[in-house]
């Protein structure tokens, strides 16, 4: 019988050198920004009690949750009848006790509670690391995935929503990517909400009305209906998603429309403040208000923060926002933060579609050296370690195989030189250098060829 062949989950992948290195140049340059506005790294577990997940992302996020099962005889404790019922959600909640984080953020809210007396207060953090979600896969959505988070918790001040615009600003332009940020405010949807009178439903109006640019109007006015709303009231929805002009009319027009909602009005003084900011700021990216970002997660409470790129049709490959109350589910309230996460892999496959990874990226050695034998190998290794104390990656092939498949080896590899150095070259200390792109070779010192290589 044959055996079949292995495999990996459906939406998780394996990274080659390459790919490895194309992601690192992602999450060095997310971090050098990061930085670069006083932000420090912070990490959590891979899993967390299921208790600090459940109910903090909607309905529709609590079922993408990867459940961990128990360890040892998990289901001892489990009563018949709950067996019988095959009633999945009931089962879960006694058979598993952890589960894989959905994001960073409410892992990030449970830190900060857990370690409020060691954190000064507004605290600054970034953090990288995967994520896995139960969701279908597709073109840019998988089950495993990297997040770079940066949030600055402890602090009202609108200021920070502004800055993290900035920093959007200056990791797309250090990337090359073109991109649209598109800011809203969940106040302003909770006065939509009100001014529709459908305030009680405002979770199925932020759910259906996010999935505008996927699934269009119709579906959405169906979705609205199927979850309660009057014609009325999606009738006078309509005109308000679909407002149209510069950021400053569609808030002149919004304010006319949400006079009677207090805290609609305020969600409009918020953004006009945020957007205040940005223009001081020397941000060259396009920011808009768009109406229809809502963003499904619960947490959110303010400002509304989602990035798409312009040249690829993509999903946002950023998104966040201000949450007010998400440390209070933990037992520490009044704490509010704002962050944004940065999709590290959809990041990489705009990247890839527009061909925009740097050509030294794929390289992770750039000189190797040429191995002729025992008689040369000790003067190879000197030159091999002068070059690696100048910071140059490097490496001997191992055995003294044929010239040809030496070269073979050094060409498949893509590395942008390779050493050559045999009885002639050690009588006087030099070595022949070979450029692996143009071809061109020559007698060089072991100084002339460390200039040479650092020139790359």
């Amino acid at each position: 019988m044959a055996k079949e062949k292995p495999g990996i989950p459906k939406g998780t992948r394996d990274f080659n050198p390459v790919e490895i290195a194309r992601r690192n140049y992602i999450f060095d340059t997310i971090k050098q920004v990061f930085q670069l506005y006083g932000y420090n790294p912070i990490e959590t577990p891979s899993m967390e009690n299921l208790s600090t997940l459940m109910g903090k992302y909607g309905e529709e996020g609590d079922r993408l949750i990867f459940r961990i099962l128990n360890s040892g005889d998990y289901l001892s404790k489990v009563e018949a009848s709950d067996l019988n019922s095959k009633d999945s959600n009931k089962l879960s909640a006694q058979i598993c006790e952890k589960a894989l984080r959905y994001d960073l953020t409410v892992p990030f809210a449970r830190y900060v509670v857990q370690y409020q007396h060691e954190i000064n207060f507004p605290f600054k953090r970034y953090q990288i690391q995967p994520v896995w979600r139960a969701d279908k896969p597709q073109r840019g959505r998988y089950r495993e995935f990297y997040q770079c988070d940066v949030d600055v918790i402890g602090s009202d001040s609108l200021y920070n929503e502004a800055e993290l615009v900035k920093i959007v600003d200056d990791i797309f332009k250090a990337l090359g990517i073109n991109v649209l940020v598109k800011l809203n405010n969940r106040k302003i949807l909770t006065g939509i909400a009100e001014f529709i009178g459908e305030s009680e439903k405002i979770i199925d109006i932020t759910i259906a009305i996010d999935k505008l640019d996927k699934i269009g109007l119709d579906n959405v006015k169906a979705e609205l209906a199927s979850k309660g709303l009057s014609s009325e009231a999606i009738k006078k929805l309509e005109p308000v998603l679909l407002l149209q002009g510069t950021n400053e009319a569609k808030l002149n027009k919004l304010g006319e429309i949400l006079k009677s909602s207090e805290i609609g009005l305020l969600g409009i003084a918020e953004i006009r403040e945020v957007f205040s900011i940005i223009e001081k700021l020397s941000i060259d990216i396009t920011v808009e208000l768009d109406l229809t970002l809502a963003r499904g997660l619960n947490y959110y409470t303010g400002a509304i923060i989602e990035v798409k790129a312009v040249d690829v049709a993509m999903g946002s490959i950023s998104g966040g926002g201000r949450y007010d109350d998400l440390t209070g589910i933990f037992g520490l309230p009044g704490v509010s933060g704002v962050g944004i996460s940065f999709g590290a892999d959809r990041i990489y496959d705009v990247l890839n579609e527009l061909n925009k990874f740097p050509e030294n990226t794929s390289t992770s050695t750039s000189v190797i050296a040429i191995n002729f034998g025992e008689n040369e190998l000790k003067y190879n290794l000197d030159v091999l370690n002068a070059l690696r104390n100048e910071g140059i990656k490097c490496q001997l092939f191992p055995e003294d195989a044929k010239m040809k498949k030496q070269m073979q080896y050094a060409s498949k590899v893509g590395v942008p030189f390779v050493i050559m150095a045999g009885q002639e070259e050690i009588d006087n200390k030099t070595v022949t250098l070979k450029n692996m792109v143009s071809g061109e070779q020559k007698n060089v010192s072991i100084q002339q060829a460390i200039d040479i290589i650092k020139k790359l």
